[in-house]
């Protein structure tokens, strides 16, 4: 692999688990921006708003910049807003500041999917459908199957995609990893190439193999939700234990 030109960082599981940060991550994080690496900290996160990721992220001592943090939610706000779309969305209450503008629509014409934790009830989930069977789009933050926080496995909001997708006939776009788009809108930011960036992550669906079908290379790290025998469905990519030794790697 040539010596990429900029970094992108999956969140929760290569820098943090919940709101406590990886032993070295930190650390690794500043090995980085000290050798002028651009940095991208990309995340499918939506049970969090951008304003107060940062505000984590700075809690536990990482010293990065707001537009350092590029989200699942704000890639989907920005191509609703550019589209003028009127979604209904089933979201997470955390992030209803970002979508205000949309949560009070009385005639929806898309659908928008993140991870609403309790609000994956039977009355959302209808009224989605209901929308689906329309015509409406289905288009989702991401359609990771689980996460993980402090060592134990929850479900993420790709089932919750899925039954919609199965009981409506429509398909999701996914703005989210592992969608080419998602990385492409990450490197315009950055002002690079796929081919001059490496994607650092946990996930070998949405991290890794996202990546490379992107063009990037890719690096997993055994922290977060990787299992063992993950870095076998993913080949040319590098593997390391954790961050600390994935920027060790880079030289």
């Amino acid at each position: 692999m040539n010596a990429p030109q900029a970094v992108l960082l999956d969140i929760s599981g290569v820098l943090c688990d919940g709101d406590q940060p990886i032993p070295g991550a930190v650390g690794a994080v500043r090995r980085l921006q000290d050798r002028g690496y651009p940095l991208r900290l990309v995340t499918n996160t939506s049970r969090l708003g951008h304003v107060a990721l940062h505000r984590q992220l700075r809690g536990m001592g990482f010293d990065v910049e707001p537009e350092q943090i590029f989200t699942a939610p704000r890639a989907v706000s920005r191509y609703i807003e550019a589209r003028s779309l009127r979604p209904f969305c089933l979201i997470h209450p955390a992030l209803e500041e970002e979508f205000a503008p949309w949560l009070h629509q009385s005639a929806p014409d898309a659908v928008v999917v993140g991870d609403a934790e309790m609000r994956f009830d039977y009355e959302h989930l209808d009224r989605a459908f209901r929308l689906l069977v329309e015509g409406a789009p289905l288009i989702c933050m991401g359609d990771n199957r689980y996460f993980r926080i402090r060592g134990v496995l929850h479900l993420d909001a790709g089932p919750f995609v899925r039954a919609l997708e199965y009981a409506s006939g429509a398909t999701a776009l996914v703005l989210g990893k592992p969608s080419r788009n998602f990385f492409a809108s990450a490197l315009d930011d950055l002002g690079v190439s796929a081919g001059q960036a490496l994607m650092v992550g946990d996930d070998v669906q949405a991290d890794v193999l996202g990546a490379q079908a992107a063009g990037l290379s890719a690096c997993l790290v055994r922290t977060g939700k990787y299992r063992t025998g993950d870095e076998a469905l993913a080949p040319g990519a590098h593997l390391a234990a954790d961050l600390a030794e994935a920027v060790a790697w880079l030289g």
